[in-house]
């Protein structure tokens, strides 16, 4: 470990029992949800809707594992794919560079495979524009439906490092029939990344037009597939780094 690193180690721990900053965290993000304060991002002229916090806790994480497939469960606009595939296009190039040789794009098999019951017509014609685009496969339907978890799983049966990220609908009962369909395909000593369980922590009339909220929302559903699941465990290192996250106990590490 570098210094560096164990620098920030030290940092984390520090904050951990740092209750005013932690506080301060969790004011921000209840008071930037209304204003769609994650809608102002773009990933390569994509718009990502994350916090760039979140952002970045992904370029570290996928930085580290090196996954050969990513698999997102939730597409929009489309920029968290081509966030993922310009990540993955990283990590080639530098492979390359590192083995001296030159790298021909056309030959990687490094994928990014999104899920999403309605990709609407004009994010498709602008993920097919992207230069990206050659790194991404998509999935239309919805996730918990027999016949994509099917499709999905017969995609995934030849990769070795697999990375899962789940930001589709929020409520518990799909994030929960998520969870069962795609955290197994995580490999060990990956993460199944869910999103948005700082639902949880907003307030009760947050989100009045939604079917989700307080008691209903990915971080129910990660706490109830633990208690059957003990091959992953949070890893709340992540969150108390970066402290502006939706994804507090959402990312899960495969241990076993």
């Amino acid at each position: 470990m570098t210094p560096f690193k164990k620098e920030i180690q030290d940092r984390i721990v520090a904050m951990r029992q740092n209750q005013t900053v932690h506080d301060a965290a969790m004011t921000f993000l209840q008071a930037s949800t209304a204003p769609q304060y994650s809608y102002n991002y773009h990933w390569m002229d994509r718009p990502i809707i994350q916090y760039p916090q979140d952002v970045v806790a992904m370029q570290e994480l996928i930085w580290d594992i090196k996954p050969d497939l990513i698999i997102e469960a939730g597409i929009a606009h489309g920029g968290s794919l081509i966030f993922s595939a310009s990540m993955l296009a990283l990590l080639d190039m530098c492979e390359a560079i590192e083995a001296g040789q030159t790298l021909d794009p056309s030959k990687s098999t490094r994928k990014v495979l999104g899920i999403d019951i309605d990709i609407r017509a004009h994010n498709r014609a602008a993920m097919d524009a992207h230069p990206m685009r050659s790194r991404i496969e998509m999935i239309e339907g919805s996730s918990i439906a027999p016949d994509i978890i099917a499709q999905v799983h017969d995609f995934a049966k030849d990769y070795n490092r697999i990375l899962v990220c789940l930001d589709s609908m929020h409520t518990h009962d799909h994030v929960r029939a998520e969870l069962e369909a795609y955290a197994p395909l995580t490999s060990v000593g990956s993460y199944c990344v869910v999103f948005d369980t700082l639902i949880e922590d907003m307030p009760a009339d947050e989100y009045p037009d939604r079917p989700w909220g307080p008691g209903d929302n990915p971080k129910t559903a990660v706490w109830d597939y633990l208690k059957t699941h003990p091959e992953f465990e949070i890893d709340k290192s992540i969150p108390d780094k970066i402290l502006i996250t939706v994804a507090h106990d959402g990312f899960l590490k495969r241990i076993a």
